[in-house]
């Protein structure tokens, strides 16, 4: 390998690992946050460090891929159920595996003048300026092919953010045109959210309501709350109440959102 220097190394891998992070989150329609997607990119980051490495063996280069790719999942991702984990890994790293070998392909295609891969770990010696063109390339990019896949890869999933009391979460929800559940008093429409999507801004029972339900497979109660905030889509929503279920929903997608409200996002 040619002259390495650290700072290029870690910068250009960060960026990379945001981009796949990115890019499995919107596979999988994932609820996160960009200061954890940041948090694992960091870390992305640090785990490229592994170029400056003697090479290593064939068996073990994979075990540190997948280790590696865990341990960025669960920090961009946080904690879920262990189906859920082991698919977002193998998500993440299918792309990152892919996106290594089109790094291959073109360095052994055209051999690109400061382009270098070691332990499959991706290096380019460019300046600040290339960087910020591709990295402004890469958010076009994917602009595309989420325009391009808006048909097939989940048109009917929202991204939910709600603030309460300074606290905030973010999810996604599926739209679900037979969820119909409103609270009771004001008619307004209610999204139904998984209790553990929702931990740090579950108000106390003084601040909840009691909302009546029949389309979540039978009839029952919700506790429900309405946020100081609610954002879909990044559209500011108003009138619109959080409604609270437990080991009802299953898969990565544990938020259902009315159909009518989804009218009211562009």
């Amino acid at each position: 390998m040619r002259t390495v220097y650290i700072d290029v190394l870690i910068t250009v891998n960060i960026f990379i690992d945001f981009f796949i992070i990115l890019c499995t989150k919107k596979f999988l329609h994932l609820g996160t946050s960009y200061r954890r997607m940041i948090f694992g990119s960091l870390l992305g980051g640090l785990f490229s460090l592994a170029a400056l490495l003697p090479e290593l063996p064939f068996g073990i280069n994979i075990i540190f891929d997948i280790v590696s790719a865990a341990a960025i999942v669960f920090s961009a991702f946080g904690k879920c159920s262990l189906k859920s984990y082991i698919k977002r890994v193998a998500v993440y790293f299918f792309i990152s595996f892919s996106f290594c070998g089109i790094m291959i392909f073109i360095y052994t295609a055209f051999k690109p003048k400061g382009l270098e891969i070691y332990n499959d770990t991706v290096y380019f010696n460019i300046s600040p300026v290339v960087l910020i063109i591709l990295t402004l390339a890469c958010y076009y990019i994917l602009k595309l092919i989420k325009r391009l896949t808006k048909g097939v890869c989940g048109g009917g999933i929202c991204n939910v953010e709600i603030n309460l009391s300074e606290k905030s979460v973010v999810f996604s929800a599926k739209i679900d045109s037979g969820c119909n559940v409103k609270e009771p008093f004001s008619g307004d429409y209610v999204i139904i959210a998984e209790e553990d999507l929702l931990d740090r801004c579950i108000p106390n029972d003084e601040n909840t309501r009691i909302i009546p339900f029949n389309s979540l497979g039978g009839k029952g109660i919700l506790k429900g709350f309405k946020p100081d905030i609610i954002k879909i889509n990044g559209v500011e929503i108003k009138d619109v109440y959080i409604g609270i279920c437990k080991n009802v929903i299953k898969g990565d997608i544990r938020a259902l959102i009315p159909y009518e409200i989804s009218k009211n996002i562009e």
